[in-house]
Order: structure tokens, then sequence, then C-alpha cells
């Protein structure tokens, strides 16, 4: 049986968050305040539909219809993708995107927007001819389909069964149905249902998450329902510890310190102390919790400032007297507003060749963006952002082509000394366009 997920969908119209595909009522008009409630609340996924194909409809067919219409469309799309990216950096958890899909390059704009799947809606002939091309292009694990009639299974099953890793099904009376003929996952769109009638969607075996306004009005109760799944034994997504508490040395006040550090820089955070109560809460919730030893209780960090550490990884040490603590942190770690609570220098030992490949980007970056900040008189990188953006694009261009010249010399020492300064006037490229390392190196792994 696979493992059954609880998925919020926000619906996407002029920029604002409505109800669902059938009604536009406004639910929030700020779309990524609420991906971030959603996902603060123990969501498993995020479905993100697309509306703008709709609105521009509606608006070419209204008495205020613009002269472009192909325009104003196309731009309602880009102000959707734009917050759909933002959505995707904003959370914790998988996006998947939905609508205005009608041509390849579509689907890998949803992608590069940081999506980690698509839907192919079949109630658009042109997705359901896409699909193949789509599947092969990008992988049959990031793509979807989506339909509501039981005869759209049945015309498209070996294409579906094929080219496509789940389906989202958008007809709840058709569950039956979709799970005697797919051999795939499916979630189910549900807009009005009982709370106690998930139990009996969920017990078909490919049903793999429910989503809808079922779930977008019950998100706080998501903990409570996957409980009820476990006690119904349904398999939900959970953090499922190695260790008991009773396994952990705890010190002379009962508790374990744990030492905080970024899954992604591997940077020490911070450092607090759990209870069996913030260890239990850690692991039901997803979120670090911790015993505050000052005020003598129990807290989730960015409980009141919105700066949650999401759980990645939970490893104790050779002694189990310590917990190290793999975070994805929301903002900066420390109440200061430091990004870590280590930045009090108490000795520091310079040595030659010792430097991190990687800090040394962000060291020499951080230079760059100071100086577009703070300009320095006599400054080359002042110079570049004085003279601006075609100066900046003709020195890189330059530096590439000299790139290009030192391989063909053949002199290894040559490449080494282009390629820094090709480097270099791209991150002075990369401050001027507002792009960021961590921007680049999230959209190579998406590759």
């Amino acid at each position: 049986m696979v493992v059954k997920k609880f998925v919020p969908c926000i619906y996407l119209y002029y920029g604002k968050a409505v109800r669902n595909l059938k009604d536009v009522t406004v639910v929030d008009t700020d779309p990524v305040r609420l991906a971030r409630y959603y996902s603060e609340n123990n969501a498993d996924e995020l479905i993100v539909f697309d509306l703008s194909a709709r609105a521009a409809n509606e608006l070419a067919h209204s008495e205020y219809a613009p002269e472009d219409t192909v325009q104003s469309a196309d731009r309602l799309h880009e102000e959707a993708l734009d917050l759909i990216r933002e959505i995707c950096s904003a959370v914790e958890v998988d996006v998947t995107g939905v609508g205005n899909i009608r041509r390849v390059e579509d689907v890998k704009k949803l992608l590069y927007a940081g999506c980690k799947r698509v839907v192919l809606n079949y109630e658009n002939v042109s997705n359901i001819a896409l699909t193949e091309e789509v599947s092969l292009r990008f992988g049959r694990e990031k793509v979807l389909a989506a339909c509501d009639e039981t005869y759209a299974l049945e015309g498209n099953l070996e294409l579906i069964q094929k080219y496509v890793s789940a389906l989202l099904l958008l007809n709840p009376h058709v569950v039956r149905d979709a799970a005697e003929l797919l051999e795939i996952p499916f979630y189910v769109q549900i807009n009005q249902v009982a709370l106690n009638k998930l139990m009996d969607i969920f017990s078909f075996e490919n049903v793999c998450g429910v989503t809808g306004n079922c779930i977008n009005d019950n998100v706080k109760e998501i903990l409570t329902l996957k409980q009820l799944c476990q006690e119904n034994g349904l398999p939900v997504v959970t953090l499922d510890a190695v260790f008991r508490w009773e396994d952990f040395k705890k010190n002379s006040d009962g508790l374990v310190p744990v030492v905080v550090q970024d899954y992604k820089t591997q940077e020490v955070l911070m450092v607090a102390y759990m209870d069996e109560t913030a260890y239990q809460t850690t692991l039901h919730t997803g979120k670090m919790t911790y015993y505050s030893r000052s005020r003598r209780q129990l807290w989730v960090k960015g409980e009141t400032s919105g700066h949650y550490q999401y759980v990645r990884s939970l490893y104790a040490d050779c002694d189990m007297d310590t917990i190290l603590a793999r975070v994805h942190q929301i903002g900066p770690a420390c109440h200061t507003g430091a990004k870590s609570c280590f930045f009090n220098r108490i000795v520091e030992k310079e040595t030659a060749g010792g430097s991190n490949p990687l800090k040394v980007f962000e060291e020499v970056f951080d230079v760059i963006k100071d100086r577009k900040v703070n300009p320095k008189e006599g400054s080359y990188t002042n110079y570049l952002f004085d003279k601006g953006l075609d100066k900046i694009l003709k020195k890189l261009g330059e530096e590439a082509t000299e790139i290009v010249i030192a391989a063909k010399n053949h002199n290894e020492n040559e490449v080494k000394y282009e390629i820094s300064d090709f480097l270099y006037h791209m991150m002075v490229l990369m401050a001027e366009k507002g792009v960021t390392w961590e921007d680049i190196t999230e959209e190579l792994a998406k590759r």
C-alpha cells in the first residue's frame, strides 16, 4: 500500500489565491503567505494551479478587453509563474504545478520555477499529445496527468501507465474506477467531504494522497488525521526514529544537548536542549522543538519569529549523549538576527591553502555586493557598476573568449587565471541582476 499524503492546493487567479477551480472567491491576497501557512502546518506536498489561461480568456471577452489580448495573456501567465517561483522558494515541501500548459516550453518553465513535478490536464487534448515528449525529455517521475471522467482514463490508459508517474483525479466519484484501472498511484481532489470519510478514500491501495478544499479547510488537523490513519493501519509520512528517548544519556537536568547545523552549508547555527517531550514533538511535527532551561518550558523554534527549523536529519554521537540536528533554517537562527549564534570570534589562525572553496565564492560575492551598496573610490567593481549592464556583459563576453583562447593554447595556468576572471565578472553580473549563489545552486540541483 502506498504512503498516504495530505496535500493542500493553491489556485492562482489574478495574483491572488481563490477558493477552487470553479469558485474564484478570494481566500488570500498573498498566495506565498498561504503557501507558508500550509507548509508550516505539516502539509506533505503542495499543488499550485495556474488559472491565468482562464483569467486571460475572461479578460478577452470582457468589455474592458485590451487591444493586445495575446500580450495580456502572456503577462498574466508570467505573473503566475513568478508567484509559483516565490512559493517554491518559500516552502519546505515539494510543489506540483498545474495549468496553462500549451507546449513543452511551458512544462520547462514550471520545472525551472521550482516545481518538483507538473500535471498535464487531459481535458485539454493538446496536453494528451504532449505526454510522451514531456516524459521522455524531463523524466516520467516529473509528469502527472489529470482527468475527471472514467472514459478519459480508459481512452488513455496505455499512455498514462507508460509515461506518467501518478494521476491527479479531479472527480472523487471516479475513485473506484481509477483504483480498478490504474497500476500507478493517484491523488484525489475533494472539495466537499466529511473528514471521517477520508479513511474510506485512503482505503483504496493506490490512492497516494487527498487534495482540494477538504484539506485546505482542515490543514490544522493534518497531524490528527495522520494519527487516525496510523490507527487504521494506513502508512503516512512521518519521522520514524531508530532510537527511543530511553536510549540517550541525559545530563544532570535530564536533558540532551542538541547541536544544530544548516543542512546545506554545514554551518553550526546554535546549541539547545531537549527533554523527552521536545524530542517526541520534534519527531511528530518535523519542526525542531526544544526545552528552554531559563523559562523551564517547551518551545518550538520559530513559533514567534517565523524562523522555523525543519528537520532534515537527526544523528546521535558515539556516546549517545548529544544530538546533531541538520535542519532547513528559515531566516536567521540567532535571536539577535544573525544567521548563526556563533559570531563572537575569540581567536582564529590563518592558514595558507586552507580555504573552503564554497566560502571563497561567498566571501568574494559579499565584497562585490557591498561595493554596490557602499561604493569605494578607485574600485574596479564600482567602475563596472557605474558603467552599467552593457559594460558588464561586454567584459563577461571578453573573459569567456579568453578562456577559449587559453584552453586552445594548452596552458593550464592561463586557463585557471581566465576562469577566475570570468567568475569574478559573472558575480558582478549576479549582483547587478539580484541573483544569488543559492539561486544558482538550487537551479543546478533541479537538473
